[in-house]
């Protein structure tokens, strides 16, 4: 189960994305992963999900990131396409 402090940090980085980035990643990093602090505002790309939570984690070690791809709703699918 997630806590709802994790759940609180996700939504604080989705805000991050919708309204600070959104725009400008998906101009230039589409398909790309971004990792977002929310404390910090800070974001990390990578090409591959380890990438951009790696970079994160790197600078932040003892904060949780919260990741997406750009330009999709979640960072990973599951299951077939149709």
């Amino acid at each position: 189960m997630v806590s709802t402090n994790s759940q609180d940090e996700a939504r604080a980085a989705r805000r991050i994305y919708d309204q600070r980035l959104r725009a400008s990643l998906e101009k230039s990093h589409m398909d790309e992963f971004v990792a977002i602090e929310p404390l910090s505002g800070e974001h990390f790309l990578g090409q591959t999900l380890s990438e951009a939570i790696g970079a994160s984690r790197t600078k932040y070690p003892d904060r949780l990131a919260h990741a997406l791809r750009v330009g999709h709703q979640a960072a990973i699918h599951f299951g077939m396409r149709n």
